[in-house]
């Protein structure tokens, strides 16, 4: 990795775009140590106890990097795009319209790519307005109020300027997509709960628990060794080309392998279900009654209703992902346009039948590996005295996003240091 890392920068077009996510994601993080304007600050120090825990506003604040803790301008993050992303994967398989766009290609994913912005932004506005009464809340456990002044005006300044930091944050990431490494929005949250670890080492170097003392480096290293086993693994379909005659050539033929791997969703169904189960808590903290605080508590992201929830939304979603990244369909269809064949497999409906077979069989063991993942670290720190939430679900994250942009970035090095025949 050290070296690919190195290689990279001997290239003046990589290393520019290397510099260019770098520099994007330096202003993301800036972005989440500005706070929002008619903010009590000397107040939000005195309730930073609640935000890094493993309660929901712990969980929330790790997403966001630390910023929904000093109630900064990112402080939504990059959460209420995938939110938006999710509602309209889910809108393209129901409505007839958008499936119709999805099959355009560029010009109909543009058109998609639109409505999930036009939706972000609904949803931050709505998601503001949440945060600005959930901090009203905590006023009594700050002994002051948060927020300065508490009126309509003020509340809209501060939910107009939360909003513009969520649709900042979804152009930076973007911009990072297209002119630089990686994917922009798995890149932010990559960084946010990056900025997290030295504060989660630190826990971990001062803890009373021996057990978790000695039991977390461990539980660490065993998780990352399994994402990276689980994530290069790949079954390997055998394709076998026809000879054709075109013209006065004879052109094709051959054999090559059509990769199908484990996880073939990533780490995008753990960032969904962890989207979703986010959802239920905050409602009960905004609430903020009994019944609001037993229902923000069952649903806790260290209770076992969140993580049974979790691993359920897990499985889903990965199936769901899967069947939208790779359609059986057409790629036999493909297969059969251009001369291919699985040996022993008669071309067309039973080469669909058979790879649709043979990818169930692949999903299911990867979709149990990625629920085992995000819920059995959880569950064994569970069972210390770990004051802070770093659970299987962001070592996943990390670990997932990180394979995969140095993946990217070994195919821009490959791509540049290819020697062609003419040399």
């Amino acid at each position: 990795m050290l070296a690919t890392i190195l290689t990279a920068f001997k290239v003046a077009e990589i290393r520019k775009k290397l510099a260019f996510t770098m520099f994007v994601l330096a202003l993301y993080r800036l972005g989440a140590h500005i706070p929002v304007p008619g903010v009590n600050v000397e107040a939000l120090q005195s309730v930073q106890d609640s935000f890094t825990g493993s309660n929901i506003l712990g969980f929330l604040n790790l997403f966001s990097g630390g910023s929904l803790s000093r109630f900064a301008i990112f402080a939504l993050g990059i959460m209420p795009y995938i939110t938006a992303s999710i509602i309209l994967q889910l809108l393209t398989v129901v409505v007839p319209s958008l499936e119709k766009l999805k099959k355009e290609g560029e010009v109909g994913q543009q058109r998609i790519t639109q409505y999930t912005r036009y939706l972000t932004v609904g949803l931050a506005f709505g998601q503001s307005i949440g945060y600005v009464f959930l901090f009203r809340s905590q006023a009594a456990a700050a002994g002051q109020p948060l927020i300065d002044n508490f009126n309509a005006a003020r509340v809209f300044m501060i939910v107009v300027s939360f909003t513009a930091g969520c649709i900042l944050v979804m152009w930076m990431g973007e911009l990072i997509t297209q002119r630089g490494i990686g994917n922009g929005m798995s890149l932010m949250i990559f960084a946010s709960i990056v900025s997290g670890l030295p504060g989660g080492v630190q826990a971990w170097a001062t803890s009373s628990d021996p057990v978790f003392k000695v039991m977390m480096p461990f539980i660490a290293l065993g998780v990352i060794a399994a994402i990276c086993f689980v994530q290069e693994g790949q079954r390997r379909i055998p394709i076998q080309y026809a000879k054709r005659v075109i013209g006065r050539r004879m052109t094709g033929g051959g054999q090559t392998y059509l990769p199908l791997r484990v996880n073939m969703a990533g780490v995008i169904p753990v960032i969904f279900a962890a989207s979703i189960m986010a959802f239920p808590p905050t409602v009960g903290q905004l609430l903020n009654n009994e019944f609001g605080r037993e229902f923000a508590a069952f649903f806790s992201p260290n209770g076992w209703a969140y993580i049974v929830g979790e691993s359920i939304f897990i499985i889903l979603f990965t199936y769901f992902y899967t069947a939208v990244t790779f359609n059986p369909v057409d790629q036999a269809d493909n297969l059969k346009k251009y001369g291919g064949f699985i040996p022993s497999v008669r071309p067309g409906r039973p080469t669909a039948e058979f790879l649709d077979r043979v990818l169930a069989r692949l999903t299911f063991p990867g979709a149990l590996y990625l629920a085992t993942v995000a819920a059995m670290p959880t569950i064994l720190i569970n069972q210390t005295s770990a004051n802070f939430f770093f659970g299987g679900t962001s070592i996943l994250i990390v670990v997932g996003v990180a394979l995969d942009t140095m993946k990217q970035l070994e195919a821009q090095l490959m791509m540049r240091n290819y020697e062609g025949f003419l040399k």
